[in-house]
């Protein structure tokens, strides 16, 4: 890993996933955001879709309006909402739950730290693909320009392709976010050498052009140990953390995470 702490982000959707398997409040994101962040982690990631299925828009709201409380290490909490930016508004259909804004929509009356766009269509279980930006990328540049005058910092959601990465910086985005599902599963069978260096290779290519790097899915506690990226600056993990916090508890599966980021 990096000499450099690299910043958790929790991603709270399997929190809401529980709630949402019965007609209850709970457990509310609101409190467990408030829990990561005391045991130490530094923001909170979510990803709205537009049925709802988990994180729902106005727990976004919620999120955004509350006092997230800073983090133990004393640095102020970042929220940061992952989505496709052109999806849009969508009626819930189910009483007590309010209907999707539609994904622009809901950013403008956040505003969070980070954007991070996500190619993700409607019927996708997860996210399963990076930007084409030879194909989508004229799309979105007047995304880019409206969410960095809302005051957010923009991150694309990207596979590990150094040609495309190189295209980026003309959009306006801050950061990509590499999707890393391809070395989990290499590492799972233990021959992850080759496609890692894939990912430092992207990861090169956007230092050279100036991008922050981010990265998340499928990261656990047993292939973040090998995950040598230079100069990652987050990782956002929610599925993982989830069934971890099961077994030992929040305080001590952030610390654990905490370990292995702030390892030499």
């Amino acid at each position: 890993m990096s000499s450099t702490v690299i910043k958790l982000s929790i991603n709270l959707n399997k929190i809401a996933l529980i709630r949402n398997s019965r007609d209850t409040r709970h457990p509310d994101p609101r409190e467990f955001a408030n829990a990561v962040l005391q045991a130490g982690a530094h923001g909170i990631t979510v990803h709205p879709r537009p049925d709802q299925r988990h994180i729902r828009g106005d727990d976004c709201i919620a999120l955004g309006k509350a006092a997230l409380s800073q983090s133990s290490s004393g640095a102020s909490a970042e929220l940061n909402i992952e989505g496709n930016p052109f999806a849009k508004a969508q009626r819930s259909g189910r009483q007590g739950v309010t209907d999707y804004p539609g994904f622009m929509s809901l950013v403008e009356a956040v505003r969070p730290a980070q954007v991070t766009l996500v190619p993700d269509t409607d019927d996708q279980l997860t996210s399963d693909h990076g930007f084409d930006i030879t194909r989508e990328g004229d799309k979105l540049i007047p995304v880019i320009e409206q969410l960095k005058t809302w005051g957010c910092r923009v991150s694309l959601f990207m596979d590990p392709d150094p040609r495309q990465i190189e295209m980026i910086p003309a959009l306006g985005a801050d950061r990509i976010e590499l999707y890393t599902e391809r070395y989990a599963r290499a590492h799972e069978t233990g021959d992850h050498v080759s496609t890692l260096s894939e990912f430092q290779e992207a990861a090169r290519a956007a230092t050279e052009q100036g991008l922050g790097i981010n990265a998340g899915h499928d990261l656990n506690l047993s292939n973040l140990v090998d995950f040598d990226i230079p100069d990652l600056l987050e990782v956002s993990i929610g599925h993982a953390f989830t069934i971890d916090a099961l077994r030992w508890g929040i305080p001590e599966t952030i610390r654990r995470y905490l370990a292995i980021l702030k390892s030499p």
